[in-house]
């Protein structure tokens, strides 16, 4: 083999050998740089992911100390609401006994008075109480009032006063004696119907409204009573009284007693 011939291959390979070199240490630093890069990338990442997890500490501190707090304040409020209910139910029951002190007195300041239904309006005149207590004479008698009936006074109802056709106004009487108030009670309970220059007239007795209220629900079983031959009498506030076809008498407090009593007694008929 020539020698110019060896000498170019030992160049070429010479050559050869030294961009293998260069390649190397190219690609190690291209390694080395894109480590440290990853490296950067990661650590800045992780410093991101850090700040954020810290955030949501925080968030999660604050979210816990206010879960804390609503806690205790629920605990708190749950003692205040027992404390209010056993007041409340304090307060009903006092605010029902009050209640019941009140319609009671309220029923004996109005023990002498009788209302009387269906006399036209301004049919008394000037003088009202001088008027229906003569009024109450000559419907009555002479037998039962030899003199005029002491009255304290007599008015209409407060209510306004009604157009021309429209229903008059009851008028309140206020007896000075009990005595005579019972009397004309019994008188108009025997008569059933009251006729005064012919006007068609109804005694009742001046009950507050509670009291008014508890008696009607006595009504439809009073008729059934009634019905059955029984004599049902009302008694004050709302108490009724059977008396029995053998002439025993029976007390019911309460309209659901006397509807029992009603269905035993259509039972055994």
């Amino acid at each position: 083999m020539p020698k110019s011939h060896r000498a170019g291959e030992k160049s070429k390979s010479a050559e050869a050998a030294s961009i293998t070199a260069v390649s190397k240490e190219d690609l190690l630093a291209a390694l080395a740089e894109h480590k440290n890069s990853l490296s950067a990338d990661l650590n800045t990442s992780l410093n991101r992911i850090d700040g954020k997890l810290d955030c949501l500490q925080q968030s999660v501190d604050s979210h816990d100390s206010r879960l804390t707090s609503l806690e205790d304040n629920a605990e708190s409020v749950d003692g205040r609401l027992e404390k209010l209910e056993a007041c409340y139910l304090k307060v009903l029951t006092e605010n029902e006994k009050l209640r019941t002190k009140v319609t009671d007195l309220e029923g004996r300041s109005r023990r002498s008075n009788v209302r009387l239904v269906g006399l036209p309006e301004s049919i008394e005149g000037v003088q009202p109480t001088n008027f229906f207590a003569q009024l109450l004479q000559e419907v009555f008698g002479r037998d039962l009032f030899p003199s005029l009936p002491e009255l304290d006074r007599a008015h209409r109802s407060l209510a306004p006063k009604p157009k021309p056709g429209d229903r008059p106004r009851p008028v309140m009487v206020c007896f000075h004696r009990f005595q005579q108030k019972e009397l004309i009670m019994r008188g108009a309970r025997v008569r059933k119907t009251l006729v005064y220059q012919g006007h068609t007239f109804r005694l009742y007795e001046d009950y507050p409204s509670e009291v008014v209220t508890q008696r009607k629900v006595y009504k439809a079983v009073m008729s059934s009573l009634y019905e059955l031959g029984l004599k049902p009498a009302l008694l004050y506030p709302a108490k009724l009284r059977i008396t029995q076809t053998n002439g025993t008498r029976k007390l019911f407090t309460s309209v659901d007693e006397a509807e029992r009593y009603v269905e035993e007694v259509n039972k055994s008929v």
